[in-house]
């Protein structure tokens, strides 16, 4: 039977959530069954992995809770917990190590931490579980907004010959390039030419795409399916792979799956990272080239011909258009700039 690649990952996530909540409170698995209905399987185990982290400093670094054992840390404890102690817990997340592995935290990944923690606390202060919360009182970091990084046109130009030809590669890259070129082409061209997460990406199933409205359909974040359109440019590239891969015969479970890896199996989010970084760091030693950058150069170029932000939203997938206006800021900065040019007080 074929796989649904949101189904499947479903599954692996809650797998990998049971085996997180073994190393949790008993009380957690509440929590996570309480929050089920309103949030993905990504994040129910994002949150598990940075509980357990929460749960392992208070056990093993504040007074308070070091004669307790995971068993037994029960809701009454954890309503002793104060907002020192989270705010303990961020200064921790700076470094710490576990397991001889060091770990590094930004005020990004502090953010997202202290999000599970807030998410935890809310939850049962409003089940009465808890007499207070005390992680609503604790600060987020400042995250500094970064500029974004995308490709000029050249330089898109330049990563889509070194995709098709190779020409950069090593030797031993050559020989494999032969094998996946039309198929790397097809992946790097249709992020460049829609703005799609890897995440949509590699979810395409051959059925998905119907090349008689140069459409495929794809299922955003949170469930929603939609109809993206392509250009001639993404349309020639997948038809030249689709050819290529109706002749492959994949792995039981894979017949639908249009990006396949190597072995045969439906292509991972990670192989694309790996292959979008191996092609990008041919052509710019200077920007660090992901697929979310290749979605803020479509972003950008969309912006830059249209002029509209609420199309750039949509189309990118934003339920809130003050998400794209936050990451566009820079180019609408730009335009008010140019505006100051068009219009003339006095004739020359």
């Amino acid at each position: 039977m074929a796989k649904n690649y949101h189904e499947e990952q479903d599954l692996k996530n809650v797998k990998l959530l049971r085996e997180r909540l073994t190393e949790m409170p008993p009380f957690m698995s509440e929590f996570f069954r309480g929050i089920q209905e309103t949030t993905s399987s990504n994040t129910r185990l994002g949150y598990a992995n940075d509980l357990r982290i929460f749960f392992e400093y208070l056990l093993k670094n504040e007074p308070s809770f070091k004669a307790i054992d995971i068993e037994n840390f029960t809701l009454d404890v954890l309503d002793k917990t104060s907002p020192e102690h989270i705010e303990n817990y961020m200064e921790f997340l700076t470094y710490h190590e576990r397991n001889q592995i060091e770990y590094h935290n930004k005020a990004q990944g502090k953010s997202r931490k202290l999000s599970a923690v807030r998410a935890m606390f809310a939850y049962f202060y409003k089940k009465r579980k808890l007499t207070k919360n005390p992680a609503e009182v604790v600060e987020f970091p400042k995250i500094h907004e970064k500029n974004i990084t995308r490709l000029e046109i050249d330089e898109v130009a330049r990563l889509l010959d070194e995709v098709e030809f190779g020409e950069k590669l090593t030797e031993r890259q050559q020989k494999f390039h032969q094998y996946t070129k039309k198929r790397d082409l097809a992946i790097v061209t249709l992020l460049l030419g829609t703005g799609i997460r890897v995440s949509e990406c590699v979810a395409i199933n051959m059925s998905h795409v119907d090349f008689n409205v140069a459409g495929i359909k794809i299922t955003r974040k949170g469930g929603n399916e939609v109809v993206i359109y392509f250009g001639d440019e993404v349309y020639d590239a997948l038809l030249d792979y689709f050819k290529e891969r109706e002749k492959i015969i994949p792995v039981s479970g894979y017949e639908d799956a249009l990006f396949l890896s190597m072995q045969h199996k439906r292509i991972t989010t990670r192989a694309v990272q790996n292959l979008v970084k191996k092609y990008s760091q041919l052509i710019t030693s200077l920007k660090n080239i992901s697929p979310h950058k290749l979605r803020s150069t479509y972003g950008t170029n969309l912006y830059q011909e249209t002029g509209d932000i609420y199309l750039v939203a949509d189309v990118l997938g934003h339920k809130d258009v003050n998400t794209t206006k936050k990451h566009y800021a820079e180019l609408e900065d730009s335009r008010r700039r140019q505006a100051a040019k068009y219009v003339k007080l006095r004739k020359d």
